[in-house]
């Protein structure tokens, strides 16, 4: 419930004919979160609250009805609170800080258990099954943020005395503690598997059809010694199948097909299948096929299914005209969000016989189709009651029924039935109509005392009324007011779970008390087994229904009914199945006995099968001198007599025995940087197999940096470089995104070679993939249509300072580049020096166009830049210092061809060299023109569409990848400001 103020807490000890304000403290202002009663002791109730600015918070503890209150100050914020099952002073609390807390006197003194523990994932001891009382179940996380399920009993938990019934890591919030079991579900490698312990013996898998595949697995049902789960099996999308289980829980046969499946809020799953209570083995469902929805009742826990039948006359005593197969009565099987109301179904365990639901008559159920429809006999025969939805409450066992309106409206009457539903009479239970909340009863199934809470309008409080039927009746029930009920199912046959049961109902002329020691159950008959007391075994399917006998059941094409179970060790017998099992709790005797014939067989010496190999913690990269803890598992065979032969890649061989049995793993440590192969090699006299494992082992990346071609002419190739440390050849996967691709290329190689057509701005992105270590690097890339190339060198003395790394690379080309545009005045965004890699350390100087403007000669401005820079560079005007004063000096180097000029076309150079500089301006620019007609010399080359070409890499790649990246870039300028560089650790 939410936060309530003080003021609005309020007791009552007669039956809600008068209410009196709780103060908890005199003066002080509370606020109540929450409340809890014993369910062992009812007068022993605990209030949580906490102070107006939620700054901490209290307890107000009660042992006489809340007649009085004892405050007890916390040191957390509780979440939830979980009475003992059987002692009614211990207490667990669940804080908002994932703690969990014990108290062994109602809440007076509270002792930490464990932290970071799983919400609702905490169970107390099962009593008749866990040996000790005082123990709790609890699915903790663990310091590496895996998921443990531990033990631990409340007097003495401590690290010590933590037991892991299970030695692996569990899936979060999958632990389950629910009568004689327990289950979880452990995902590896991609793949879930569910486990089960019977009676706390050891954990073993849960074996549903080989090929169900499931998706989501929901605990339906534990009682009467068996297991209903409803599994989502690989194509179901909105259905799951029920299966049953036997009494271990471990083998399971399929129950039913296609029950419909919802999804709620936070991912919780509610499945349309229902418990009747008050008669064991009773169930209704709701099948989906084709999109139709149809209600199915069964009589025999899931063997057998049929369709509801539907009333012959509607309330007003008219024809339905709904005749089976056609027509049949479908009802909605939903639980109520709010806890003070009924469901669209109500059943009791008191009332046996006794259902009322919502629903529709026709070939479907209809979703806004709500009619009320009643059964005093389990579902033989149904009668219409009313044609709205009505909350439904069960008073004296059922001998009074109260219905309210379901609807959004306020109300001031009520309806009643004192005959199961025959009649109906109404009931004014206020003066005022009011909205209506919920309807409460008094503790105890004999009451026929309830409360209508709600409200006037939405801004008023609460408004309580008591409707006491007690008055109604004069006297207590005896013996001549009761006539006995048989149990049938729909075909009328009464041997129904092995047995013929009759039950006590009152007649509809008696107007009596049930009162407190009113029992149902009259007499019970055990019958003889029958074949419908039988359903398939595990592996086994029932004949089709269009075969003329369904009961047979005929081995699943996956199952070989000779083979041994997997547990069956040499020296042991085992019973092949054939193909039939009793129906778990099923009481028949003598009869027909399906499951008799089978030979005790001896359990073989089997061959090793299903062996695997892995890193604990599921990892297959590991880094030098790290522990690896290897785990070998058998799936099939003996265990006993088979040898293990393990081979660890690196020089490490050993043999071994009981290697699966024990369980426990292999510990090594590899030193060295490398890929080992880890074989694992099982053998007894059967046969024997194999398992094999690759292990990376290599040290994390520590930097990676994208080296590029600043400047290329349209469809001219580039070189991407990703220079990593350390290399790790063969062990780093590096991924290319060009541009706005989200594909990426993927190679093996450092490098990639590509061409591009367009100008503009590109941003290149490279990661180093090795083991669990990925970094990245990224450059944007501006792409023109001409520019010039200047080949320079340095003074010799340089390379012994050149420790050949990216970044002194690019502090150098920044030196260069600041000092030739400060000499010439050429703006610093047009000059671009970029330092080669290796030695002797060289360089090339790109020189960019400007902006164009209208009036400006683009040719002969080029050509003056160039002249400049050419003159301070012969000069010897540029230079820097080194450490120790050494004096660096750049020069033009000689290459043969001049300074480089690139233009668009196809890619290739035109050389220019300048033969005359310092002449006058006339001379020189007739010169020049004259130079640059002559072949063989530096021109402007003109920019050509040639076909795109393909970007190539170590590995190939898809036709769309390569059309993303011919058809978004061309010609290359770097933006060296523009590097980005992080790492990060993918888990």
């Amino acid at each position: 419930m939410g936060k309530v103020l003080e003021s609005s807490l309020w007791r009552s000890s007669d039956f809600g004919t008068s209410y009196t304000k709780l103060t908890l403290q005199p003066g002080v202002t509370t606020v109540i979160d929450n409340f809890y009663i014993c369910p062992t002791n009812k007068r022993k109730v605990i209030l949580v609250s906490s102070s107006l600015s939620d700054r901490d918070q209290s307890l107000f503890l009660s042992a006489d009805e809340g007649a009085t209150f004892q405050k007890q100050p916390i040191p957390f914020f509780v979440e939830t609170l979980i009475f003992h099952p059987k002692e009614e002073d211990k207490i667990l609390a669940y804080t908002k800080e994932s703690k969990l807390y014990v108290s062994s006197d109602l809440g007076k003194k509270w002792t930490l258990l464990q932290e970071r523990v799983t919400k609702d994932h905490v169970f107390w001891a099962v009593s008749g099954v866990d040996a000790d009382p005082d123990l709790v179940h609890v699915e903790a996380q663990d310091l590496s943020g895996g998921f443990r399920y531990v033990t631990c009993p409340i007097h003495s938990c401590s690290e010590k005395t933590l037991t892991a019934p299970f030695a692996g890591p569990i899936d979060q919030g999958s632990l389950t503690v629910q009568d004689n079991y327990i289950f979880f579900k452990a995902t590896s490698a991609n793949r879930t598997k569910y486990y089960v312990s019977y009676r706390r013996n050891e954990f073993v898998l849960m074996k549903l059809p080989k090929y169900a595949l499931p998706k989501d697995l929901q605990i339906i049902s534990t009682d009467e010694s068996q297991v209903f789960v409803a599994v989502q099996e690989w194509y179901q999308v909105d259905t799951y199948n029920l299966y049953q289980s036997d009494p271990r829980g471990v083998h399971y046969a399929l129950a039913l097909e296609d029950v419909r499946s919802s999804r709620q809020a936070e991912e919780s799953v509610l499945i349309d299948i229902l418990e009747v209570r008050g008669v064991k083995g009773v169930f209704l469902a709701n099948q989906k096929i084709d999109g139709k929805v149809m209600t199915l009742i069964t009589y025999n826990k899931g063997r057998d299914w049929d369709y509801l039948r539907p009333p012959s006359m509607d309330m007003n005593g008219k024809p339905t005209n709904c005749k089976p197969p056609d027509c049949h009565l479908h009802l909605h099987l939903r639980w109520a969000d709010n806890p003070y109301v009924s469901g669209t179904v109500h059943t009791k365990d008191t009332a046996p016989g006794l259902i009322m639901g919502a629903g529709n008559l026709g070939s479907q159920l209809v979703e806004y189709k709500e009619e009320m429809y009643i059964t005093s006999d389990c579902g033989y025969t149904w009668r219409q009651v009313f044609e709205e939805e009505h909350h439904i409450l069960y008073l004296d066992h059922g001998g009074v029924i109260v219905a309210i309106k379901d609807t959004s409206i306020p109300l001031k009457i009520l309806k009643f039935s004192v005959d199961e539903g025959l009649t109906w009479s109404t009931h004014n239970f206020t003066s005022t109509s009011v909205f209506v909340d919920g309807l409460l009863s008094e503790p105890g199934d004999e009451t026929l005392v309830m409360t209508v809470f709600g409200h006037i309008s939405f801004r008023s409080d609460w408004e309580l009324v008591k409707v006491d039927f007690r008055p109604s009746f004069s006297r207590q029930c005896s013996e001549e007011d009761y006539r006995s009920w048989d149990l049938s199912n729909l075909q009328g046959d009464r041997c129904i779970m092995g047995q013929e049961r009759s039950f006590r109902k009152r007649k509809s002329t008696s107007w009596c008390i049930k009162g407190r020691s009113f029992t149902s159950a009259l007499t019970s008959r055990v019958c003889e087994c029958r074949d419908s007391d039988f359903l398939c075994d595990y592996g086994f399917e029932r004949s089709p229904s269009s075969e003329s006998n369904t009961n047979k059941c005929s081995a699943n094409f996956w199952f070989n009914p000779l083979s041994p179970p997997d547990d069956c060790t040499l020296g042991q017998t085992y019973t092949s199945s054939l193909g039939y099992r009793k129906v778990v709790s099923n009481m028949c005797e003598g009869g027909v006995d399906l499951q008799q014939g089978p030979v005790q067989l001896q359990c073989p010496l089997t061959p090793p099968r299903g062996l695997q190999v892995s890193i604990q913690g599921e990892a297959v990269a590991v880094r030098p001198g790290e522990d690896v803890l290897f785990v070998v598992r058998q799936e099939q065979g003996d265990v006993l007599t088979t040898k293990y032969q393990v081979d660890l890649g690196d020089g490490f061989k050993a043999m071994y025995v009981n290697l699966t049995l024990t369980g426990e793993p292999i510990r090594h440590r590899y030193e060295s940087p490398g890929i080992y192969r880890v074989s694992v090699r099982a053998e007894n006299m059967a046969g024997h197999d194999e398992a094999v494992l690759f292990v990376q082992v290599n040290s994390p990346l520590q930097a990676l940096y994208l080296e590029v071609v600043p400047v290329v002419g349209i469809n001219q190739e580039v070189n991407l470089t990703a220079v990593l440390l350390p290399l790790n050849p063969n062990l780093t996967v590096f991924y290319w995104w060009i541009g706005h691709s989200l594909q990426p290329l993927l190679s093996l190689d450092n490098s990639v070679t590509t061409r591009f057509s367009n100008t503009g701005e590109v941003r290149v992105t490279v990661q180093a993939a090795c083991g669990n270590s990925v970094l990245q690097d990224s450059r944007v890339l501006r792409v023109l249509d001409q520019f010039q190339v200047m080949p320079l060198e340095f003074s010799k003395e340089l390379d012994a300072y050149n420790p050949n790394t990216p970044e002194w690379r690019e502090d150098v080309g920044l030196v260069v580049t600041r000092l030739l545009s400060k000499e010439t005045s050429v703006p610093e965004e047009l000059l671009v020096t970029v330092v080669k890699p290796g030695l002797p350390t060289l360089a090339d100087l790109y020189v960019l166009l400007p902006p164009p403007r209208p009036t400006r000669k683009r040719s002969l401005s080029s050509d003056k830049r160039l002249a400049a820079i050419q003159q301070v560079l012969n000069a010897q005007k540029i230079s820097f210092l080194l450490r120790g004063g050494v004096r660096v000096l750049v020069a033009l180097r000689d290459t043969g061809t001049g300074v480089q000029r690139l233009g668009g076309g196809g890619g290739y150079w035109a050389v220019v060299v300048l033969f005359v500089i310092g002449l006058f301006a006339a001379g020189a620019f007739i010169l020049y023109n004259f130079i640059r007609k002559r072949p063989g010399r530096t021109v402007y080359a003109q920019m050509h569409n040639e076909k795109e070409q393909e970007m190539t890499s170590p590995v190939s790649h898809s036709e769309d990848v390569q059309g993303a990246v011919q058809g978004n870039h061309s010609g290359v300028v770097l933006s060296i400001n523009s590097r980005e560089m992080h790492s990060y650790l993918v888990s």
